[in-house]
């Protein structure tokens, strides 16, 4: 297993670094729940707007073990509640979002006033890369 090379970064943003539809898989009582989000990456991470509520957030706050799945990359870490949306905290990863999201984030499924609208921040632990024949097995923890 190898760090994040230039080369596996660059792959990553410009395959990740945008909305992207992902599978999201969490754990209760030992029972994998699989559901596709839509998140950006960014810097060993992918970020997802969802309801504090929810039961992903529910599953993570019991048990923070995460895998993602998308185009040719499977990945596990820890999923983090970066909480409120709009905390100040959370102001530059939200431009970001936003910017990503776009296309949708302002068409009325998201009530941002509500603190119950969150970041959730699935920190990458490992993951399997794929992009014209090459594979890479890459170790996020590593700098």
């Amino acid at each position: 297993m190898e760090k994040l090379t230039q080369e596996s970064k660059k792959i990553m943003d410009e395959r990740f670094g945008r909305d992207n539809v992902v599978a999201l898989a969490t754990v209760k009582d030992g029972v994998p729940w699989v559901r596709n989000v839509n998140a950006f990456y960014q810097d060993g991470c992918f970020y997802i707007i969802t309801h504090a509520l929810s039961n992903k957030m529910k599953q993570l706050a019991a048990n923070p073990a995460a895998a993602i799945a998308g185009d040719w990359f499977t990945a596990r870490g820890k999923g983090i509640n970066l909480g409120w949306f709009g905390k100040p905290e959370n102001k530059d990863i939200a431009g970001r979002l936003k910017k990503a999201f776009s296309t949708w984030i302002d068409n009325g499924h998201n009530d941002f006033s509500s603190e119950n609208t969150c970041i959730l921040c699935i920190q990458l632990t490992e993951g399997v890369l794929f992009s014209h024949g090459s594979k890479y097995v890459i170790d996020f923890t590593k700098e």
